[in-house]
């Protein structure tokens, strides 16, 4: 797990990353073999996922956990983690980082909102005060048992006070020992170039791209040269898992067959190949 950890500062170090969200083992294991450097455990994600419900404060810290320990024990490649507000105040925030960590987290987000939180691009958030969520970053700092754990801190006043706000938010974020900044919501180009200015020279910025949300949707190529230094679509896949079973299921449903879905989807030996069953078959006659 060390590896991992130390993995994603030395690429964040040496340029960008694109990290697409992922939700569990199996969607975290073909974006591994699809080439990606880095993946993001989207909270949204889990909501949607495991309750079938909205991102708005219901997941709880364990459950991420679980999920999380479960991913880093298939893949190789660095995980970003959203721990959301850190499922509490600060002495919460350092059960969380530590769980987090231990169950092979390279970078922990943590936010600035007040529970329940809500998605990043609903409307109605809340905050709390600065001076909470900076104890809450130097709490996750101390927490942390390997310092190339990285800290990610989210805020979402652009939302609530509005861009000047937020970015003296970001600020003193900083200031409370956060490796990396993560302003949410950003409404144009115009406000993802101010925050670059104020910070991209100083501290790797995220880039959250969602898919009808409040933010221009733009390539890792054109936010890497505002200054961005993480990409993530941290829920489009679940999207474009919940737009395929929606035909699945249709063409199922009204044909009695999946024949019509044959050249959509794996067969048997497919499924087989992702998930490395011969591989695994193979490991069990060393035991036999």
């Amino acid at each position: 797990m060390a590896t991992k950890v130390n993995g994603l500062k030395t690429i964040l170090q040496q340029g960008s990353v694109l990290a697409p969200g992922v939700f569990d083992a199996l969607t975290a294991l073909i974006a591994e073999q699809a080439g990606f450097e880095a993946l993001y455990l989207s909270g949204a994600s889990i909501a949607y996922t495991r309750l079938g419900r909205s991102d708005v404060g219901l997941t709880t810290s364990s459950e991420v956990e679980d999920t999380l320990a479960r991913i880093t024990e298939r893949v190789d490649v660095p995980l970003i983690v959203d721990a959301d507000t850190g499922f509490g105040n600060a002495l919460n925030v350092k059960r969380t980082v530590r769980g987090f960590e231990r169950a092979g987290a390279a970078m922990i987000q943590l936010e600035d909102q007040t529970f329940p939180k809500r998605c990043g691009h609903l409307d109605g958030k809340s905050l709390i005060p600065v001076a909470e969520m900076c104890g809450k970053l130097r709490a996750a700092v101390d927490a942390r048992s390997n310092s190339e754990t990285m800290i990610l801190a989210r805020t979402d006043a652009v939302a609530v006070e509005g861009l000047d706000a937020a970015l003296d938010r970001a600020e003193r974020y900083l200031e409370a020992g956060a490796d990396a900044l993560f302003i949410e919501a950003l409404r144009s180009v115009e406000q993802m170039k101010a925050a670059c200015d104020r910070f991209a020279g100083r501290v790797p910025l995220l880039a959250n791209m969602v898919e009808g949300g409040k933010t221009p949707v733009h390539s890792v190529q054109a936010l890497t040269q505002l200054g961005f230094r993480i990409v993530i679509f941290p829920g489009g896949t679940a999207r474009a898992v919940a737009h395929t079973l929606q035909g699945y299921y249709s063409s199922l449903r009204e044909t009695g067959t999946t024949y019509p879905w044959k050249d959509r989807m794996l067969d048997f030996d497919g499924i087989n190949d992702v998930i490395g069953t011969q591989a695994l078959m193979a490991e069990s006659k060393l035991y036999g």
